[in-house]
């Protein structure tokens, strides 16, 4: 009874696959960016208050509804390290000014992640407003 020979057809196989494993990386390399959307959906409501940084238009920071801007943004640092310390579950938000600069609101997200948080999201609004 004769059989089919099924070695050429798995060299292939493995061919493929070093192929695939090689290339694969190098399509990965670059920045990677999530450009934002025309609309987002809500955010899932959690029992703990959200860390939300504002920058108004002014280019001052505030923290969650405190009315005074923060005195140095060393500040913003040091209060996220403490709300990651003691409820590492809460969200960490930036909520700017639409006319603010770009490195504004970079500056207040890197200072979150100094603080060890392990992401930060931006507030918007949504395009029925």
């Amino acid at each position: 009874m004769s059989e089919i020979n099924v070695v050429p057809y798995i060299d292939v196989m493995l061919v493929l696959l070093v192929i695939f494993m090689v290339t694969a990386p190098l399509l990965m390399e670059g920045v990677s960016v999530d450009l934002p959307q025309a609309s987002a959906k809500a955010v899932s409501q959690k029992s703990a208050e959200p860390f939300v940084v504002h920058v108004d238009k002014n280019e001052e920071y505030f923290i969650n509804d405190d009315p005074e801007p923060i005195q140095t943004l060393r500040e913003i640092r040091i209060k996220a390290d403490i709300v990651m310390r003691n409820s590492p579950e809460t969200e960490f938000l930036v909520r700017a000014d639409k006319s603010v600069r770009y490195d504004a609101v970079v500056q207040a997200m890197v200072l979150l992640q100094q603080a060890g948080v392990p992401g930060v999201g931006l507030v918007t609004d949504s395009l029925d407003n």
